[in-house]
C-alpha cells in the first residue's frame, strides 16, 4: 500500500509565517501555465549526486530512497522498508524487511542486495566516502534473504535507525558516475556551475509526483538569488531574512521562516599561539554581544547559542551552560591569562598581537553581518579581528573561520565530527568531552544519553574551542502557485533537498 495516504500533517514546529500575500498567483517562473515545472534557487552545488558521497544526508533526496525516511515532526517512518527496522535484544544488530514491488528508475527490482551492495561500498576504505565515519559502528550488512537484511554492529548504538535514511542505490550502479535510485525524481541534465533539472519517475512505487520538473539551480551569493527572483526567474529560494523581508508584501509570494539545527559559531584553531590560548578563548566567549547579533545581523530571526548543542533538540540541551554578556570577565580573564594592553589598544602576550584573520563564505550575507558584530565585539577587549570573504573551501576548513553546523534529528551526526578529538574542528582536544561524546554515541538508554550530552555542555563551557553565536532561522520565498508545502525543522543548510522543500514529490499544482 502506497504509504502517501498516511502521512501526518506536521506542527508548525516554531515554523513562523511571515509573511502571506493575497490575490491570484503569479505565472510560474518555468512559463509553464499547469504548474507543473517548479524553478528554485539554494547557493551550493553538490560535488556529487550519490548518497555515498553524502548528497542529501537528510534522506529526501529525490532521486533515491532510504529504508526509513523522516516525516514532517522529525520522526521516523518505514520508506523503502515495510517497518521500522527490528533491533536485537543485545542492540547489536538490526533486521529491516523491504517493501515488494518497488523497482529501480532504471525498471530493476529492489532486492536485499542492493542494500547490502550500497552499504558495503559506503564501509569501504578504498571509496573514502565523506559519510563513512557516521557508520564507525557498523561491521557488516547481510541478505539474510530477497528482502530482509541485518545490520551487525560492533557496539549498540540507539540512534541507528536515524542512519538508514541513506539513499539505496541499484547494486549494479554502485561505483559508477551515474548511481540509479528507487526515488521520486531521476537526473535529467546537470549542467555544473548553474543548475540540475530533475524529471518525475512515473513509475515511482508510491506513486508519481505532480510537479514533473524540477529546475535548481545553483547561485551562492544571496544577493543574486534575491535579484533573480525580482525578475521573476525563481518560484522558490532561501534568502536571509533582511532579503526575504522585502517579499512580504508581493502578490502571489508569501516568506516562511523555519527554525533550524544551524549552529553559527567562530572556530579559533588549537595550534595558534592566539586562538589557542585558553584564556583568550573564554574572554572572546564573555565579550560577544548575542542579544545584539539576533537582534541585529539576523533581524531578530533566529536564538542565542552557547555551545554548540543544537537548542531544537531541547532534550539533549543544558540550560545552565551559558556565558554571559560581561566586558569586566572578559578583560580580566585576558589581565589574568598574561595578555595585556598594546599598540594601538592590541593586547599581546609573549610578543605576539591578540590579533587573527577570520574567514567566511563568500556570498552568504548573515556570516558576513556576524562576522562584522564578532569582531567589534572582539575589538571591546583589545582583540583585533580582520572579517574577510573568500571562496575557498579549504580556508574555512582550516584556519580561524566562521562555521556552520548542526543536526536536527540526533546530536551524534553533527557533534562527534565536529569536536571528537582527532577530528574536530580546529584541532580541538578535550577528554572531558570525548568520554561524552563517546557515552552518547553507544549508551542505549535516552536518560543515559542525555545526560552525556548535558556534562558535555557543562565541560565545554569552562574549556571551549570555539565561540558559538547563534542560531539563525532559514527564510524561503516561494510562489503560492502550489499546494502541499509543510513545514519543518532545517539542517544546517538551505538547500533542495530539505528545508522547504523537503516533500516537493507531494506537492501539486493549484
Amino acid at each position: 500500500m502506497p504509504i502517501k495516504s498516511h502521512r501526518l500533517l506536521a506542527p508548525l514546529l516554531a515554523v513562523a509565517l511571515v509573511g502571506a500575500c493575497t490575490g491570484d498567483p503569479a505565472p510560474p517562473a518555468s512559463g509553464d501555465p499547469d504548474g507543473t515545472s517548479l524553478v528554485i534557487a539554494v547557493a551550493d552545488e553538490p560535488a556529487d549526486l550519490s548518497s555515498l558521497a553524502g548528497y542529501a544526508d537528510q534522506g529526501a533526496a529525490k532521486l533515491y530512497d532510504g529504508l526509513v525516511e523522516y516525516q514532517a515532526n522529525l520522526s521516523l517512518r518505514p520508506a523503502l522498508a515495510v517497518a521500522l527496522p527490528e533491533p536485537a535484544a543485545d542492540g547489536l544488530s538490526w533486521t529491516v524487511r523491504l517493501r515488494s514491488e518497488v523497482t529501480f528508475t532504471d525498471g530493476s527490482p529492489l532486492e536485499a542486495q542492493d542494500v547490502v551492495a550500497t552499504y558495503r561500498a559506503l564501509l569501504d576504505p578504498a571509496r573514502n566516502s565523506p559519510v563513512r565515519q557516521r557508520f564507525s559502528m557498523l561491521k557488516n550488512v547481510t541478505a539474510l534473504d530477497v528482502a530482509t537484511v541485518r545490520f551487525d554492529l560492533s557496539t549498540p548504538y540507539a540512534p541507528f535507525p536515524e542512519l538508514l535514511t541513506l539513499g539505496i542505490l541499484s547494486s549494479e550502479s554502485v561505483g559508477t558516475d551515474s548511481p540509479v535510485g528507487t526515488g521520486p525524481y531521476k537526473l535529467d541534465s546537470w549542467t555544473r556551475g548553474s543548475q540540475l533539472v530533475l524529471a518525475a519517475n512515473k513509475s515511482y512505487w508510491d506513486d508519481a509526483p505532480a510537479i514533473t520538473k524540477v529546475t535548481v539551480e545553483f547561485i551562492p551569493d544571496d544577493e543574486a538569488r534575491a535579484e533573480r527572483f525580482r525578475d521573476g526567474k525563481l518560484d522558490g529560494a532561501a534568502l536571509p531574512p533582511e532579503l526575504a523581508a522585502k517579499f512580504s508584501d508581493v502578490d502571489g509570494l508569501r516568506v516562511v521562516a523555519h527554525s533550524a539545527a544551524d549552529v553559527r559559531a567562530v572556530v579559533l584553531p588549537t595550534d595558534n599561539p592566539v586562538t589557542g590560548d585558553p584564556d583568550l578563548r573564554i574572554a572572546l566567549n564573555y565579550a560577544v554581544n548575542r542579544e545584539s547579533m539576533v537582534e541585529n545581523a539576523l533581524a531578530g530571526k533566529g536564538r542565542v547559542a552557547y555551545t554548540p548543542m543544537p537548542e531544537v533538540l531541547p532534550e539533549f540541551v543544558e540550560p545552565d551552560a551559558t556565558f554571559d554578556y560581561d566586558l569586566t570577565l572578559a578583560l580580566d580573564r585576558l589581565s589574568a591569562g598574561g595578555w595585556v594592553p598594546g599598540d594601538a589598544g592590541v593586547r599581546a602576550k609573549n610578543g605576539a598581537q591578540a590579533a587573527f584573520t577570520l574567514r567566511y563564505r563568500q556570498g552568504d550575507t548573515v556570516a558576513a553581518a556576524l562576522a562584522e558584530a564578532f569582531a567589534a565585539d572582539a575589538r571591546a577587549i583589545g582583540v583585533q579581528v580582520t572579517p574577510e570573504a573568500t571562496a575557498d573551501a579549504a580556508a574555512l576548513a582550516t584556519g580561524p573561520a566562521l562555521v556552520s553546523f548542526g543536526d536536527p534529528f540526533d546530536p551524534d551526526t553533527a557533534l562527534y565530527s565536529t569536536l571528537r578529538s582527532g577530528g574536530s574542528l580546529g584541532g580541538y582536544h578535550n577528554e572531558t568531552i570525548d568520554a561524552a561524546l563517546d557515552v552518547g554515541r553507544a549508551a542505549t538508554n535516552p536518560a543515559e544519553r542525555a545526560t552525556a550530552y548535558r556534562k558535555f555542555q557543562r565541560a565545554w563551557i569552562t574549556a571551549p574551542g570555539m565561540v558559538v553565536l547563534a542560531a539563525p532561522n532559514h527564510t524561503y520565498v516561494m510562489r503560492e502557485s502550489w499546494d502541499g508545502y509543510q513545514p519543518v525543522v532545517d539542517a544546517s543548510s538551505a538547500e533542495a533537498t530539505w528545508g522547504a522543500w523537503w516533500n516537493l514529490e507531494d506537492w501539486t499544482p493549484r
